[in-house]
């Protein structure tokens, strides 16, 4: 199971908190400069505390796992100021006793997962259309060539793996040298691995980079009205080829159940997605255009495989990756059944 720094709240309903009166709270709203007025309603998450208020949110990170994760949102934010893509507009962040913190204004609405159970099918093509159209406004800012979050670019380094994605073409190859210093690797199935992942990279040569969300799935999706309001946890965000959004997309729409919002809930019923890629390709069409895309999806789906296969420290989810990375060698994995 994935690692998240995001935030849960159902923002259509009456709001109904509690007084500020946690510690940690109180401390963060006073670093952040911010009032401690108003009624809050803490929510689960996968890594932080949140606390969901009138106006503001309230992050606090005390895992540790993802180094400078909010300083990098704070950054992406930034890049996000007078542009078509709707989210969350920073407020302050730093670090505190208590950890690193981030605080931004609330947007109206819930999220995507929230809304999607109840909507009926012209509210949800509605939502994923307007969800293209931003997509598309995001891939189109100016982004730094390098752009990458902290704590990846440490694991890339050799540090710890807090999370095994986005993929990061360039750094497939290195995966498999990952791999290959396990004890116990299959060295043939890894020779396969190298040569498949060489046969492929001539696909990514003249790609540009662009401003990649890296974790877009319905819970980092706020919606109202039919219309997405706001992209939120810009933690994983970095600069690669616009349709590496499609990865985790599409992975969510293949195996939804794999991503509820916190640990203790369940995703979404895949068989309510089946839509999804072809609403997404219709307002988005020049994501889906891209020549090559089945293999160039296969092959941000090897990276994160071996990601898993290489760092995880898990032994059944490892055999499970590698299991996959088999599959996919045949030619088959989860977009299998999909249809755009």
């Amino acid at each position: 199971m994935r690692a998240r720094l995001g935030y849960v709240c159902d923002q259509s309903t009456p709001f109904v908190g509690e007084p500020a009166t946690d510690p940690a709270r109180l401390r963060t709203l006073a670093a952040a400069g911010l009032p401690a007025t108003g009624r809050f309603l803490p929510k689960a998450g996968w890594v932080s505390r949140v606390w969901v208020g009138d106006e503001y949110v309230v992050r606090l990170n005390t895992n540790g796992q993802f180094r400078d994760a909010y300083r990098h949102e704070a950054t992406v934010v930034s890049l996000l100021a007078g542009s078509a893509v709707p989210h969350a507009r920073m407020l302050a962040h730093g670090d505190g006793p208590d950890g690193p913190w981030y605080v931004s204004e609330r947007l109206p609405g819930r999220t995507l997962y929230e809304a999607w159970p109840a909507s009926d099918s012209p509210t949800r093509q509605a939502m994923i259309e307007s969800l293209g159209s931003v997509l598309r406004a995001l891939h189109s800012i100016p982004v730094p060539a390098d752009l990458l979050p902290p704590w990846l670019a440490e694991a890339l380094a050799g540090k710890s793996w807090p999370a095994f994605h986005p993929p990061v073409v360039g750094a497939a190859l290195q995966q498999v040298e990952a791999a290959r210093r396990l004890p116990g690797h299959d060295s043939r199935l890894l020779a396969d691995v190298a040569d498949w992942l060489q046969e492929r990279l001539a696909l990514f040569a003249a790609d540009e980079p662009v401003l990649v969300h890296g974790d877009l799935h319905g819970s980092n999706v706020i919606v109202d009205q039919g219309r997405v309001t706001g992209l939120i946890d810009f933690a994983e965000a970095l600069a690669q080829p616009a349709d590496v959004e499609l990865d985790t997309i599409l992975r969510w729409c293949a195996n939804a159940r794999e991503y509820p919002p916190t640990p203790d809930e369940r995703g979404l019923d895949e068989t309510t997605l089946t839509e999804v890629p072809g609403w997404l390709h219709g307002a988005y069409p020049e994501l889906f255009e891209r020549e090559h895309l089945r293999e160039r999806l296969n092959f941000y789906d090897m990276y994160v495989e071996l990601a898993l296969y290489s760092h995880h420290p898990q032994r059944d989810v490892r055999e499970a990756a590698q299991d996959r990375i088999a599959r996919l060698l045949s030619g088959h994995n989860h977009l299998d059944g999909l249809v755009w």
